[in-house]
């Protein structure tokens, strides 16, 4: 038991076996630690309340089966500006490609610490494929008990080529069967906002780049003390997350300080408003704070695609929006300057859309 003892008091040698090793917490779960290493200890405010849940609250579930029908689209465009979230069920994203998908998160992040590694910043082939632990571990003062692998689509030959072949032909799959589903939403909430018609150059705009994560939240030895995720908001246009059946998402409730369980609904997915689209509608679709708490007795997965517009759009609130006189509230922001201050720093609720508004509000 030595070694562990080092790792456990020496930051250096911790962050080695963490972090340039590729271990990540799933190897530290897998030492079967009796104690939280004092690195993932979150401050009493960051930690995750019970007693700020809401038993019996729920974010909409829709039906989407019937896709032209006006009281869908109507759900679907309450959900954005109430709730910012909602689960769909009936979505035609076929169940065997979500099974899939999950099964090839399990096979991924069962790979040795030195196959996932080949994927690490220092070692990637790409800055598209990336394996990771906690969000950012060099500005956290705590770490968050995660692991993962994002994957930006630029190609299907460069996913061919450079995404792991343990995960890569289920992601794709999984990716291009979404697409129907996120055009269709994108429709619905665009015609909310009296945008009419999204021509290629709107569509490149909501929907010009993509990433799908896989996430991993190993069995936590004290998870009272910890998160899997921080409080945040996603950056994204909308985040269309698959969910195993483990459960631990929460979103903030609509007071601000209290919690709502996101329990798993067999073969449903998780929509969310992201900044992008509150900053495009100009607040009428409102992202959400949410989190993901740490679990003492299961392993989780989740597999979330954050919907974005590229990197070199110019984002704000649209003219159709403000054309009834409506003030805006946000600025015009290059998107890329708006995602590197995100990931500059660690997660800290809703503070990030400061960024983008006008200094009046």
């Amino acid at each position: 038991m030595a070694p562990t003892t080092v790792l456990l008091s020496d930051f250096s040698d911790f962050t080695d076996f963490v972090v340039n090793q590729g271990n990540g917490v799933k190897g530290l779960s897998e030492m079967g630690l009796k104690a939280l290493p004092k690195q993932y200890i979150q401050p009493l405010e960051e930690r995750f309340s019970e007693k700020k849940i809401v038993p019996h609250e729920s974010i909409p579930i829709i039906d989407m089966s019937k896709w032209d029908d006006p009281e869908v689209a109507k759900s679907i465009c309450d959900a954005a500006e109430m709730w910012g979230f909602f689960q769909a069920v009936n979505h035609r994203v076929p169940l065997q490609v979500l099974d899939r998908v999950k099964a090839a998160t399990h096979r991924f992040f069962g790979l040795s610490a030195a196959e996932k590694n080949k994927y690490s910043k220092e070692l990637s082939p790409s800055n598209n494929v990336r394996f990771g632990t906690s969000f950012n571990t060099q500005a956290e003062k705590a770490l968050e008990w995660k692991d993962y692998l994002s994957l930006f689509y630029v190609s299907d030959d460069e996913a061919s080529a450079l995404w792991p072949p343990a995960c890569k032909d289920e992601v794709l799959e999984y990716t291009k069967s979404s697409e129907v589903l996120i055009k269709q939403l994108l429709k619905v909430l665009m015609k909310g906002l009296k945008v009419e018609g999204t021509d290629e150059a709107k569509e490149a705009l909501l929907m010009g780049s993509v990433r799908t994560n896989l996430n991993y939240y190993p069995i936590c030895p004290n998870p009272e003390l910890t998160v899997g995720v921080g409080r945040h908001s996603d950056v994204s246009t909308l985040t269309i997350l698959l969910q195993d059946d483990i459960g631990g998402l929460y979103v903030r409730g609509n007071d601000g300080e209290s919690w709502i369980h996101v329990p798993p609904i067999s073969g449903s997915l998780v929509i969310n408003i992201g900044d992008a689209l509150q900053i495009m509608s100009n607040g009428k679709y409102r992202s959400v704070e949410h989190c993901v708490i740490a679990n003492g007795s299961s392993n989780r997965i989740s597999v979330p695609i954050f919907i974005n517009p590229r990197p070199q759009d110019t984002i704000g609130p649209f003219p159709e929006v403000l054309a009834s006189g409506e003030k805006p509230v946000y600025k015009q922001v290059l998107y890329k300057d708006y995602v590197k201050h995100f990931f500059r720093k660690a997660h800290d609720g809703k503070k990030t859309v400061d960024f983008a508004k006008l200094s009046i509000f």
